[in-house]
């Protein structure tokens, strides 16, 4: 019999007799009305897990660091980009084919690898590009690179053609470049991890912690100001910012001097204006706590020009965020997730695909989830 757990509270948290029966395929996860809104209800069965290990080959290169993740419905398969940065192969993304039904997840099989291309039509060098996100947009494939923050590479998002060629580049807004002395800009390793395209077409990139100008990254007792930029998606502009807070590290790390971290992994649109987010973190000797939450962009505010969060005195309203699923609470040991995708399984149903990034690291593991979408926001 399958157990239902109800969210009933704003920031929903899962009743710990979800560790019962979670892992259980057909177990489900519901909050009824995210925000007070019961147009937004949301539901998720659990599909099952599929793990690929640290050091499978393909083609020569070997297969890993899976950052983003997205469903191709001409196809039926998912592209999935790696964050190797042109050290272990050219940066590339991979076209997956997804066992999946109503029964659970029982594969995951890679159909291709695609070498992305720099404005020249050249691979890229090694550690001049950090690949980090990846959508099927209405004229290429989007992908972002989250920089280096040591290096003063700036983050990007561009438009590739199916065969990795370069198409066009988003225009970075201001205050985003880094900055050697650490004034402005991104934080290293912590810049754009995130990606999602709107039905409408507009393109949102989130930034896994505050930039230095907005305030300090997240810690066990403060969270962090992290923006999310709206793009016009055809003509690659800022149409707007917003401020999504990320929550405070959860965990203590349990080693001695360990040290621990909290960001915004990943984001995938709903519609045009309600979004899944991925909070992933980490603390040394406990492991990854992965948290997915509902944003509504509604009737929060625009700080695009606003240069400084932390030295503003005007009013700012973020997005409303609402938890829905907490991977630990359900009784599972997620890895360092940070790629989703809304796709469809085999036998048509809607799910949800979350994918690892396992470091290239023989510690950690290319790590799959998969969820029946049940029930969705209704506009």
């Amino acid at each position: 019999m399958t157990k239902r757990f109800l969210a009933t509270i704003a920031v929903a948290l899962l009743s710990s007799a979800a560790n019962l029966h979670a892992t259980t395929i057909g177990a489900t996860v519901e909050t009824p009305c995210p925000f007070g809104d019961c147009a937004a209800r949301i539901s998720f069965s659990y599909l099952g897990e599929f793990v690929i290990p640290t050091g499978h080959m393909e083609n020569g290169v070997e297969f890993g660091g899976i950052s983003g993740l997205d469903f191709d419905p001409a196809t039926g398969h998912y592209i999935a980009i790696s964050d190797d940065r042109s050290e272990k192969g050219p940066a590339r993304f991979y076209e997956l084919d997804v066992d999946l039904d109503g029964s659970g997840l029982k594969g995951v099989s890679v159909v291709k690898q695609v070498k992305l291309q720099d404005k020249n039509g050249e691979p890229f060098a090694a550690r001049t590009v950090d690949p980090e996100s990846i959508r099927l947009g209405r004229d290429g494939v989007y992908w972002g690179s989250e920089g280096d923050g040591k290096a003063l590479i700036a983050p990007f998002v561009r438009v590739a053609s199916p065969d990795g060629a370069f198409v066009r580049e988003f225009k970075l807004p201001d205050g985003f470049a880094p900055t050697a002395d650490k004034s402005t800009g991104i934080r290293d390793n912590l810049a754009f991890e995130d990606l999602a395209v709107a039905p409408d077409g507009d393109v949102f990139v989130g930034v896994e912690a505050a930039l230095y100008q907005d305030g300090p990254a997240a810690s066990l007792v403060n969270g962090s100001l992290s923006r999310i930029i709206r793009y016009d998606g055809a003509t690659g502009e800022p149409k707007a910012q917003y401020v999504y807070p990320i929550s405070p590290i959860p965990q203590a790390a349990t080693k001695p001097i360990g040290g621990n971290d909290n960001g915004m992994s990943e984001i995938v649109a709903l519609d045009d204006h309600r979004l899944l987010a991925v909070e992933r973190s980490y603390a040394q000797g406990f492991g990854n706590n992965i948290k997915i939450f509902m944003l509504d962009l509604d009737g929060a505010t625009d700080v695009s020009a606003i240069a400084s969060l932390a030295r503003t005195d005007q009013r700012i309203v973020p997005v409303r965020k609402n938890q829905v699923l907490d991977l630990r609470a359900a009784g599972l040991v997620p890895d360092n997730i940070e790629s989703m995708a809304i796709g469809r399984a085999k036998d048509g149903s809607d799910v949800l695909i979350l994918g690892s990034d396992n470091n290239f690291s023989t510690g950690q593991k290319t790590q799959f989830y998969a969820f029946k979408l049940l029930h969705r926001p209704q506009s």
